[in-house]
């Protein structure tokens, strides 16, 4: 029987290789820019061209190559890094393996130019497909300049299943993000389809996440600082106003590299537990220090997940240390004016204040019983003002029957009418006769049906019926524009606004009216009708937020995700109080929903508690 098992090529171990480690455009740029860090550089200038399909470019001041480190860095295992195996539990640059460059040369076009210090001429060297096609002597400056052309252009199927350019570069503004928030003595600027994304100078840590993120982050940031013996631990954690559902920013850095880790997540939630309503979080960025050895980084290809010695009682010190930081907050109330754009106002000046009474002018001889004036009582003639009025019962007050009506506009749904719940699969569930509905809490509406009791969380189904009437008109595109009497400016950072730009003609088409007042700044001057009284910002950055969760190109995915953020921000909220006919709406209208049972995020809308399970109940 002859031998079947071979040794792999090069090229094909390469391309093995690349499907682990570089993944999309962010994990090149991910990769370059990490090494251009361990290279010491001060500078690190990033531009891509197509969200990184047709090129990627990244130019760094940093250490440089000689041409024989040029030509050996795109060997396999090839790293200045690490030099023992020990080497690996002692780790304090970003790469280690020496994987990254030949992966992204063996699925693109690249050409490298470098030079060290010390030597006059740098070297250019031009790579396809994991082969060196020149090397040769160049003009340039000290350090690297990478240039990655034709991403996977050898491996279509890698290339076919890239996402659109937004979500693309979406993910490429994510990893730079990352690197730029734990390098803050590095100057970073990103350019996309030559337009300046990022510029980010050298500064400190508070301030490089103001300039990443907003103006608006530097009122909501609470500083956390705290030493042991294990780790320490640095940073800044939003106030528990700044939850939101949805967009929270919540980073993790160990020994300068982002990391995820859910248990330590747990402990920062559970730091505002009572804080902020369920469901909702909050933004922090957290910095560990803590001993090489005690950590491993080398579990994972990305290197996002890292293993710590000492998990439960880092736990322990993230948990008390956010607590103390937010508890400081809450005791010590502090007034702080946003004065960016406002009047100055002069400041009172008491020496000039002069102590000369005003004068004022007094008639003594007014007598008012002297004087002729007109008198307040009611004309002699006032039947003549309710000539042609016709009596009205108290009952039929303008005032009571305003308050007996329900708003059916806040109830309605487009998606059936009462005539069609009446064939509904309520019939099988809710008495004959018109049933009387009781609210719980202002949360809760319980029915009697003849099976039980039926139980209906009133937020989530008008959640559900709002969500599927929004989405037909999302669909149809039945929405019209009202314009807002004063509106609104939002700030958004780099990432939403590539987000906004992907959706713009989505949300122009259902009635939103957004204009771009540059430096990432947006004027809100027109909404969907009927969503008058709704935060317009609010709104907006839950859609931008829902859809940087969703495949752009993917319509009905957005769409849904557009409903669902209109939906929950218009639905009635828990604890309002309903009318008996009110409550009746929401039920009729829920029964008349493609789903009933549940909201489009999966949350249960209604249960029936069965009668015998009632009996027991009672014994």
């Amino acid at each position: 029987m002859s031998d079947i098992i071979q040794l792999l090529p090069d090229a094909v171990a390469n391309q093995i290789a690349a499907g682990e480690v570089i993944q999309r455009p962010a994990s090149v740029i991910k990769e370059l820019v990490e090494n251009a860090v361990d290279a010491g550089a001060t500078t690190i200038n990033v531009i891509v061209v197509d969200a990184g399909r047709t090129s990627i470019q990244v130019i760094d001041d940093g250490k440089g190559m000689s041409p024989t480190d040029a030509r050996l860095a795109f060997e396999r295992h090839a790293t200045s890094k690490i030099r023992a195996a020990e080497d690996l539990f002692a780790l304090t640059t970003m790469g280690f393996r020496g994987e990254a460059l030949p992966s992204v040369c063996s699925v693109s076009q690249v050409t490298l130019k470098t030079r060290t210090e010390d030597d006059e001429l740098g070297t250019m060297l031009t790579l396809a497909g994991g082969k060196v096609m020149s090397q040769e002597p160049c003009s340039c400056g000290v350090g690297a300049n990478f240039l990655v052309e034709n991403l996977f252009y050898n491996v279509p199927a890698r290339r076919k299943f890239l996402k659109s350019n937004s979500t693309e570069l979406n993910n490429i503004l994510t990893a730079f993000e990352r690197i730029a928030l734990v390098n803050p003595q590095i100057a970073f600027t990103l350019h996309s389809n030559g337009v300046e994304v990022f510029n980010l100078s050298r500064t400190n840590i508070r301030q490089r996440i103001v300039d990443v993120f907003g103006k608006r982050f530097n009122q909501e940031l609470i500083p956390v600082k705290v030493e042991t013996t294990l780790c320490s631990l640095s940073g800044f954690v939003g106030k528990p106003e700044t939850a939101r559902k949805k967009g929270a920013h919540q980073y993790f850095f160990v020994n300068d590299r982002y990391m995820k880790h859910p248990y330590f997540h747990k402990a920062v939630q559970q730091a505002y537990d009572r804080l902020v309503p369920t469901g909702e979080q909050v933004p922090y960025f957290l910095y560990f220090k803590v001993d090489p050895h005690d950590i491993d980084v080398n579990i994972h290809p990305t290197k996002t997940e890292i293993k710590f010695d000492n998990e439960q009682s880092i736990w322990q010190i993230v948990l008390a240390a956010v607590r103390e930081a937010v508890g400081k907050y809450n005791n010590i109330p502090s007034i702080e004016f946003d004065t960016d754009g406002m009047p100055e106002i002069p400041v009172f000046n008491a020496v000039k204040t002069s102590n000369t009474v005003p004068a004022t002018n007094i008639n003594p001889q007014y007598n008012p019983f002297k004087s002729p004036h007109q008198s307040n009582a009611a004309p002699r003639d006032w039947q003549r003002l309710y000539e042609g009025v016709s009596p009205t019962s108290p009952s039929q007050s303008p005032t009571q029957e305003n308050i007996s009506q329900p708003d059916d506009s806040l109830f309605t749904s487009s998606v059936g009418t009462d005539n069609a719940a009446a064939s509904s699969p309520a019939d099988s569930v809710i008495d004959e006769k018109s049933p009387t509905h009781y609210q719980y809490k202002g949360q809760l509406i319980m029915t009697a049906v003849k099976s039980g009791l039926m139980i209906v969380d009133q937020h989530r189904a008008h959640v559900r019926i709002l969500y599927e009437r929004y989405l037909h008109m999302i669909r149809d595109h039945r929405f019209c524009s009202q314009t807002v009497l004063f509106p609104e400016v939002i700030r958004l950072s780099a990432p939403e606004e590539v987000v906004l730009e992907g959706i713009m003609d989505d949300l122009t088409a259902i009635g939103f009216s957004v204009t771009s007042l540059g430096g990432g700044d947006y004027t809100v001057s027109g909404v969907p009708g009927g969503m008058e009284g709704v935060a317009s910002t609010e709104l907006l950055r839950d859609i931008i937020a829902g859809a940087a969760e969703t495949p752009a190109s993917v319509k009905d995915q957005l769409y849904s995700s557009l409903a669902l953020s209109m939906a929950r921000k218009t639905a009635i909220p828990a604890g309002q109080v309903l009318s008996n006919e009110e409550m009746e709406t929401v039920v009729n209208n829920l029964f008349s929903c493609s789903n009933y049972n549940y909201t489009p995020d999966g949350k249960l809308v209604m249960s029936i508690i069965q009668q015998r399970d009632l009996t027991n109940l009672l014994g």
